[in-house]
């Protein structure tokens, strides 16, 4: 059995993992029922709320995003470029892929230079010229929404203030757009521009939700098409929307906290033994050559790290919170 092959088993067993997981990952029975049993009571039900529920429910379904799809793309082309906008960053595909491919070649020749194993420093190559700008962009696209996330309910209070005082929604929104510094200014910016050129404000809110996929921006949609269906003070609406949002960010930020010990943990315990592994090699490559010769080694170093693997999903699972 050469190392080929031995990859090739790795990849069969994690591919198996996979597919075990989402077989396993399926809609619940429970859920299915219930989901049932609430929709027959939004049916028949005459009361005020049962209906408002029944409408943000549904407005919530709307907003999701395909399967394997970002929302408001045709294609997995799209959908990545519509990922690298949402970093704030003036990058476009092209450089995305020059820039996998640069770094996988560059890693594939580093490692074919330490080690002489022309299909390991090509497995490598691959896996960190596509992992790391990857989870680059993920950094970026989730350190812009958390910045948008902070100012969010300052803009929402702005907007209270603005309708309270008599200014109609499109010049609240410009207020906010000229005063808000940061994602949020830029975003309601786009917004404004949207509606000058002739778009409705729904559709110019619903482009920006579908680009941004921030929860909080879609409550915001929600909550403004839910008062032009039902009427109402949406002044006060905005506000007790500002108050939730700034509760819901207290909540995660008590998440965050108390789970800061156990992330460290799986940090640590997932990352050590690749460094020490990498220093020892990088130091004495004659101690752990055999890892790249020897089928019997080959053979452990894929199985530990399929297991090290499950565990680091499991650690990832048992400390992500949704709220």
């Amino acid at each position: 059995m050469n190392i080929i092959q031995l990859l090739l088993v790795g990849c069969g067993i994690m591919a198996l993992m996979v597919i075990g997981y989402m077989l396993v990952a399926g809609p619940s029975a429970a859920k299915e029922s219930q989901r049932r049993i609430d929709a027959l009571r939004y049916r028949h039900s005459d009361s005020t709320d049962a209906k408002m529920e029944s409408q943000l429910k549904k407005a919530i379904a709307s907003r999701k995003p395909t399967v394997h799809k970002l929302a408001g793309s045709s294609s997995r082309i799209d959908a990545l470029a519509l990922r690298l906008d949402r970093t704030g960053k003036k990058w476009t595909v092209t450089q995305y892929f020059y820039t996998s491919l640069g770094l996988a070649l560059g890693v594939a020749v580093i490692v074919y230079l330490r080690s002489g194993a022309p299909v390991l420093s090509l497995g490598l190559g691959l896996l960190l010229g596509a992992g790391i700008p990857h989870l680059a962009v993920g950094h970026l696209i989730k350190k812009r929404t958390n910045a948008f996330n902070a100012r969010f309910p300052d803009a929402i209070e702005l907007l209270v203030r603005g309708l309270r005082s008599g200014l109609p929604v499109t010049e609240t929104l410009q207020v906010v757009a000229q005063e808000v510094p940061g994602p949020v200014g830029i975003e309601f910016k786009g917004v404004v521009e949207r509606i000058k050129i002739g778009r409705s404000m729904e559709e110019a809110l619903q482009e920006t939700a579908d680009r941004l996929a921030i929860a909080e921006f879609n409550f915001f949609c929600i909550a403004l098409a839910i008062q032009r269906e039902t009427g109402g003070n949406l002044a006060e609406t905005l506000s007790n929307l500002a108050d939730v949002l700034r509760k819901r960010s207290q909540m995660k930020l008590k998440i965050r906290a108390m789970s800061s010990e156990s992330k460290a943990s799986a940090y640590i315990v997932g990352a050590l033994p690749f460094l020490v592994f990498g220093m020892i090699w990088w130091i004495n490559p004659e101690y752990v050559g055999g890892f790249f010769e020897d089928e019997r080694l080959i053979v452990t170093g894929l199985g530990g790290l399929v297991w090290m693997s499950i565990g680091g999903f499991i650690m990832a699972k048992m400390v992500s919170f949704e709220i």
